[in-house]
């Protein structure tokens, strides 16, 4: 039967929305998953696509390919597409998941009538994103900010290479308070799963701490501060990982208060 690639249908919302965790009983997955579902179906309408590999009617890998303009990614540019991440599992490794998925956002970005197409990868020895992968199939850097960096592929001549947003982060204090700012967007999965850890730990410290949140799947607040993810303590970025642990951000609220 080899590869599939389809549009999105009502059995695969469960195996993109977990974004492949599936039947893993992770109740902050299974929450978080509903959510993603719903604001891509939510925004289909507006241009986005997500394309889903089946191999040998299997679940294989997924796509998002969306217009630039309702990105949830601190990226900028006109008439192009951009698929903010790429899941090919490692089981098919071998069997060009990846370059089919690619292939289809592609034919889409042709469909939609855009220029280019788009993505933010990774220059390092890691699975997630790596820019060696997508340069392999015809991706250039546009722009590079350490370790990050925008790759595209022109579709027509007049194609005009995307940028990344301006960082517009400044720290508001608020005279005996602790003031957590969250930049999160439902879009992703850990992302989303990471806000809600947010919340929960800021709510132990009731009137002592106060959290404010953006989203940075709301397009003005994107572009307002040039963020979709990140989480400041009194003005100091914290690390987060894959999903920022409890204890780690505790840590940090307690040390914001020694110091006021």
């Amino acid at each position: 039967m080899g590869i599939i690639i389809r549009d999105m249908t009502e059995d695969d919302e469960y195996y993109v929305g977990t974004c492949t965790h599936v039947n893993e009983n992770n109740l902050e997955i299974e929450s978080s998953s509903p959510r993603r579902v719903s604001w891509l179906k939510k925004m289909e309408k507006y241009g986005l696509k997500t394309k889903v590999a089946l191999f040998d009617n299997v679940h294989a890998g997924f796509i998002y390919i969306m217009p630039i303009e309702i990105t949830p990614f601190q990226i900028y540019g006109k008439d192009l597409m951009v698929f903010p991440c790429l899941v090919s599992q490692s089981k098919f490794s071998s069997k060009g998941i990846g370059k089919e998925l690619i292939k289809a956002a592609e034919e889409e970005t042709l469909k939609q009538q855009r220029k280019g197409i788009a993505t933010i990868a990774k220059f390092w020895d890691f699975w997630f994103m790596p820019a060696k992968y997508f340069e392999k199939l015809g991706y250039k850097v546009a722009e590079k900010q350490g370790i990050n960096a925008i790759l595209w592929k022109s579709l027509d001549s007049s194609a005009e290479p995307p940028q990344f947003m301006n960082l517009n982060y400044k720290f508001k204090p608020i005279q005996g308070k602790v003031v957590v700012d969250l930049f999160w967007n439902v879009f992703c999965l850990t992302s989303d799963v990471e806000a809600q850890r947010v919340r929960e730990v800021v709510s132990e410290y009731k009137n002592d701490v106060v959290l404010n949140e953006y989203s940075g799947t709301n397009p003005s607040i994107l572009k307002q501060y040039g963020l979709s993810r990140s989480i400041f303590v009194n003005g100091k970025w914290i690390e987060v990982g894959p999903e920022i642990e409890k204890k780690i951000l505790r840590h940090e609220i307690e040390n914001a208060k020694i110091k006021q």
